[in-house]
């Protein structure tokens, strides 16, 4: 989560600060000599965008359990936690100090655009700082259209800067920051919390009956098999759907009529598998096991 956090920081400077243009000049490294020494190569100011501690927002904790249906079963599970993220940025120029040139000055104007973009930006919604592109693929769903909690420049400020620039290798001068607060769910992982369902019957007027009807294919052991080919045909052999188990082995058929069917089951280095299901009432027969 927190990478995808900060690839979205970098997005948002890179499109709303004048003078940063590509990703070389937004990095997330500590701002030792080795950055030093790269910024020098860069020719062009830098941003330096460096995580230093995460904290638990405990005002943000709730202790209610959730409960979700997914694929049928009824799962449990913690409601998130809250982790603070703590940035501090830094502003860098490439130049060297010459009676003309007072690099300095370049640096704390592009530290004021970067304080202005990020405190035009809060909240922080990762949707809006991605905009009609949308958020890349593997972007966490939970933050996407989320409001992140997001404090720039917090009063306070960070209370051991001194020690950070101390702890930097090489000689560095104390150089001004934007503290960056912004907070992310830490999620947990949910459990079953009722038997798998099965077969849901809908009813309509006019008598028409639709079925959706769900099972797992697993091994001998047991075990889960992902990527399992399920066919469901009728006493005929007409075809009447095809599905793919998922890594939890669970595979699922949707708005089935009533009556009589097969279910054929084949995956690799296994021996196919064929079971008879009467809908609605299929018995044992959701749960394939396969040899």
């Amino acid at each position: 989560m927190i990478a995808h956090v900060d690839r979205m920081l970098r997005h948002l400077l890179i499109s709303a600060v004048d003078g940063i243009e590509s990703d070389t000049q937004v990095r997330f490294q500590p701002p030792d000599d080795t950055w030093k020494q790269y910024v020098a190569t860069l020719e062009k100011d830098a941003v330096n965008v460096y995580l230093v501690e995460l904290r638990e927002n405990r005002g943000l904790r709730s202790v209610d359990r959730t409960h979700r249906l997914v694929d049928g079963e009824m799962r449990t599970g913690v409601p998130p936690r809250r982790a603070d993220l703590h940035y501090l940025i830094t502003a860098w120029s490439s130049a060297s100090v010459t009676p003309a040139v007072e690099p300095t000055m370049d640096e704390h104007e592009l530290l004021y655009r970067v304080a202005a973009a990020l405190a035009d930006a809060e909240p922080v919604v990762p949707r809006r700082v991605y905009g009609a592109a949308g958020v890349p693929a593997g972007f966490p769903p939970a933050i996407a259209e989320a409001e992140l909690p997001t404090v720039v420049m917090p009063g306070e400020g960070f209370s051991k800067y001194a020690e950070f620039w101390g702890t930097m290798a090489g000689a560095h001068p104390w150089r001004p920051a934007i503290y960056l607060r912004l907070t992310i769910p830490v999620e947990f992982a949910t459990r079953a919390a009722a038997p798998l369902v099965t077969t849901r019957i809908a009813e309509f007027p006019g008598g028409e009956v639709l079925i959706d009807f769900g099972g797992t294919v697993v091994d001998a052991l047991g075990q889960a098999i992902a990527g399992a080919t399920v066919r469901l045909e009728r006493p005929d052999g007409a075809g009447a759907g095809v599905a793919e188990s998922g890594p939890d082995g669970r595979y699922l058929f949707h708005g089935l009529a009533p009556g009589d069917y097969l279910l054929r089951a084949r995956a690799q280095g296994f021996a196919e598998r064929v079971v008879a299901a009467r809908l609605p009432d299929a018995g044992d027969a959701y749960q394939l096991i396969l040899t």
